[in-house]
């Protein structure tokens, strides 16, 4: 398995991957994944096995406390202090050889390099578990724009941050 660069070729294998891990009311346009790939070229990775690619992850700079709407481009933040994680996906036939830690971890030894000192993200479809497994925590400090954003994503949904210390 090879952990890679995403590029525009690989759009429809993201959208395979989203199509069977998200609820309809989650799904992404093609048009803002094509955004986010020529916005943060260097902060989107995948796996690809024998049948192609199978997971993914969307990253990118920005500063603690700055959520990231669903279905909207990105806006690194040229002075980010964070890591944000917003979207990592695993194909199912893919589920359970460990592809999510290996993305995760890769995306955080890229974001140390960077000198970012945090990882925030929104966890949704009950996945907090999963996510404070991995030193994650619920914050509720957020302003009244950031709380909003929240509201925008399926019910519950949580912003959680971890320092990368």
């Amino acid at each position: 398995m090879i952990l890679r660069t995403l590029n525009p070729a690989d759009r429809p294998g993201l959208d395979a991957i989203q199509t069977r891990c998200y609820a309809p009311s989650m799904l992404e346009s093609a048009a803002v994944f094509a955004g986010r790939l020529q916005a943060v070229p260097d902060w989107i990775w995948g796996v690809q096995d024998d049948e192609g690619l199978c997971a993914y992850l969307f990253a990118y700079p920005t500063r603690l406390g700055r959520l990231s709407p669903l279905n909207s481009d990105f806006h690194p933040a040229p002075d980010g202090d964070t890591l944000y994680l917003h979207d990592l996906a695993i194909h199912p036939r893919a589920r359970g050889r460990g592809l999510a830690q290996r993305l995760i971890r890769h995306a955080w030894a890229r974001a140390r390099t960077a000198g970012l000192r945090h990882s925030a993200l929104i966890s949704v479809q009950d996945s907090e578990r999963f996510w404070s497994a991995h030193g994650y925590r619920t914050r509720t400090d957020l302003d009244d724009r950031q709380r909003a954003c929240l509201a925008g994503y399926e019910q519950p949904a949580r912003y959680m941050t971890r320092a990368l210390g």
